[in-house]
């Protein structure tokens, strides 16, 4: 009788063991499906952001009456029409904007259909009673130096040079307009490439180009280019006066490489990298030079006449990257 009594208290004792175990396992695997969801979750909010219009924006902190002087937009455009209203309705929003310059090399001055939409634009877009300045730098020549002419009429110091066919959230516009303030010389820009001695050749005066990928294997740049870059409003005079005009004979020769020559320019003035920014690029464009056969290689060739020309490689590589902390966790 007592062994069977035993036996049954061993039997229900194991019974509670087992019964432990299973609920502890059970607990476990609840846990780790609970931390399974939150991941998926996050992950998902993450990738769904990147496929927000670009039209909604990180508020920005509110800025002081005695806030330095705004920025003025430098567009450059060639008959993309739809491009360029989209671009000019997006930058508009921007908080610091005070003008917007186009620049316009094509054979017929731009039609009254056109210049009705894009100042209907500008003017449903005031900020504290003011309005964006909207204004088309006519050229008779199609250069691709035409980008860099002096404008007259410009009254920023800070110039966002910028294509028709790129889109930055004003956030970012925003937060590299505040880096290059405090770097004023110097180019501050969303697009950065790179430049390196050609370990094919003897010669230590040959260069490579090297584009995006080459600047992620690296993490290392030396250029940010003109697409989507701010700089000082005097580096137009110094590209169209006193740059060589070499280079400018070559740039429109080849249709190419002009942001190239700006890189250039800015580092022989300063003696300094660019800096980068990060930011998210919206590309509403599908075409242009950078998708035609042997870019690479005639942006190679750009850089090495222009070292030439100089006697010298002006540009200087860096790994710095100016990142805005309020828009990510880590940092």
């Amino acid at each position: 009788m007592r062994g069977s009594c035993c036996g049954w208290n061993r039997r229900t004792e194991q019974r509670f063991r087992l019964l432990a175990i299973s609920t502890v396992k059970s607990v476990k695997i609840k846990l780790l499906l609970c931390c399974c969801v939150a991941l998926t979750l996050l992950a998902f909010s993450t990738s769904a952001s990147s496929f927000v219009v670009w039209n909604n924006q990180t508020p920005l902190p509110p800025r002081s009456p005695d806030s330095r002087r705004g920025y003025s937009i430098v567009m450059n455009t060639w008959k993309r029409y739809d491009l360029l209203k989209q671009s000019i309705k997006h930058y508009s929003s921007c908080p610091r904007l005070e003008s917007v310059h186009i620049v316009w090399s094509e054979p017929n001055p731009p039609s009254d259909i056109l210049l009705k939409f894009l100042h209907h634009v500008v003017k449903s877009k005031p900020k504290d009673g003011r309005q964006v300045k909207l204004r088309f730098d006519i050229n008779k020549e199609d250069s691709l130096n035409n980008r860099f002419k002096e404008i007259k009429d410009l009254e920023t110091d800070a110039v966002f040079s910028i294509d028709d066919d790129v889109i930055f959230p004003c956030s970012s516009v925003e937060f590299a307009f505040d880096v290059w303030q405090s770097a004023p010389d110097t180019m501050v820009g969303f697009v950065p490439r790179v430049h390196w001695m050609d370990s094919l050749t003897d010669d230590d005066n040959k260069f490579s180009y090297g584009g995006w990928w080459s600047v992620w294997w690296t993490g290392t740049y030396s250029m940010v280019l003109s697409k989507a870059a701010f700089f000082h409003k005097k580096y137009f005079n110094i590209y169209t006066n006193e740059m060589p005009s070499s280079i400018r004979e070559y740039v429109t020769k080849n249709r190419n490489c002009e942001d190239i020559a700006m890189s250039f320019l800015v580092a022989n003035a300063t003696g300094a990298p660019p800096i980068w920014v990060k930011g998210k690029i919206f590309e509403i464009g599908s075409t242009g030079i950078s998708s035609l056969g042997g870019h690479s290689e005639r942006r190679t060739e750009c850089v090495n006449r222009f070292v030439a020309v100089y006697g010298r490689m002006p540009l200087i590589s860096t790994s710095v990257k100016a990142v805005d902390s309020r828009n990510i966790w880590f940092w």
